[in-house]
């Protein structure tokens, strides 16, 4: 890390919301789980959550409901046992990926062999260029291990992320992550809007999440044949920096090792109609969304309402 990353303040954690007695409770138990997660080891926090989860996740009657319902839309030819044997796979990496975060430091693509890249001379390249690019995925496997393989690569960064519903977790969060990622840690929402471009504006690139649904200001875009209200902040900024789109991949290889793909950058000509390039450009990642989730169905966040109520 260099002197200017260290300078780097980080975002105050989530303020709208006032600490509640629950808050205190449920960020006691975070920081006891974490402690019991770090003392038997990434394997063994790995395996006994993810079994956990897969046995216990699916009594937890609606939220697997709501993702029974989106696989078998995307999915009308699978059979019930399909859909349930993929739900299961669901939350077990639900809950790997949750014991994980206690071990971060555990998934440096430059030590202890968890994790390998394909693709890495894509990060170097950015580098080279001199100009910031925008990195785009969404919640596969462990999704917090691509922004650590893009600090290992010496990319300067900035990750998007969704503040904690809880304060007092959202900070335990901020300062783990800044420990093995990037300090320039972005919250969505109008401030985050400012921060992105000045990111991008200081020569930073960008990680982003992108397969969440954006309750409002999104733009329809299709998944799985049904439109998704998509944030269209990724295509915005592309088209206003002229910075590419790079897709990343992330799978998960069994336990707590995982393969890293960075991809090639999506191919767009610019219109100069801002509206309909903004549509098709985030059409592009939505596809490639798509894709990835078709290649591991068992490895998305099948539980959120990705196509809201009406879809469902």
């Amino acid at each position: 890390m260099n002197a200017t990353e260290d300078e780097i303040e980080l975002p105050a954690p989530r303020s709208n919301r006032p600490v509640t007695p629950l808050h205190r409770i449920e960020y006691a138990l975070a920081l006891a789980l974490g402690g019991f997660f770090r003392l038997i080891g990434v394997d063994a926090a790995s395996a006994l959550a993810g079994g956990f989860m897969r046995h216990v996740g699916p009594l937890i009657g609606p939220v697997h409901r709501r993702g029974a319902v989106n696989l078998e839309r995307a999915f009308p030819d699978w059979s019930r046992a399909e859909v349930e044997r993929t739900l299961r796979a669901v939350w077990e990496n639900l809950g790997r990926t949750a014991a994980e975060f206690s071990h971060l430091d555990k998934f440096n693509p430059d030590r202890g062999g968890r994790l390998e890249i394909i693709g890495r001379e894509k990060f170097q390249a950015v580098i080279d260029a001199g100009a910031p690019a925008i990195f785009f995925s969404g919640h596969f496997a462990n999704w917090e291990v691509m922004s650590i393989a893009m600090r290992a690569a010496g990319l300067d960064y900035g990750v998007v992320y969704r503040a904690a519903n809880n304060p007092l977790v959202d900070g335990l969060i901020i300062r783990t992550r800044a420990r093995v990622m990037s300090r320039r840690q972005i919250p969505k929402g109008k401030r985050g809007g400012r921060d992105m471009i000045a990111a991008l504006k200081a020569g930073a690139s960008l990680a982003m999440l992108v397969d969440q649904k954006l309750t409002s200001g999104g733009v329809a875009s299709p998944l799985f044949g049904r439109p998704a209200m998509t944030a269209p902040a990724a295509a915005r900024l592309s088209l206003k920096f002229g910075a590419p789109l790079i897709p990343l991949e992330i799978a998960r290889l069994g336990g707590a090792r995982f393969r890293l793909t960075v991809g090639d950058a999506v191919a767009f000509t610019p219109s100069g109609d801002a509206a309909a390039d903004t549509q098709a450009l985030t059409d592009r990642l939505n596809q490639a969304i798509e894709a990835m989730i078709r290649k591991r169905p068992g490895e998305w966040l099948w539980l959120h309402r990705r196509w809201g109520k009406d879809a469902l």
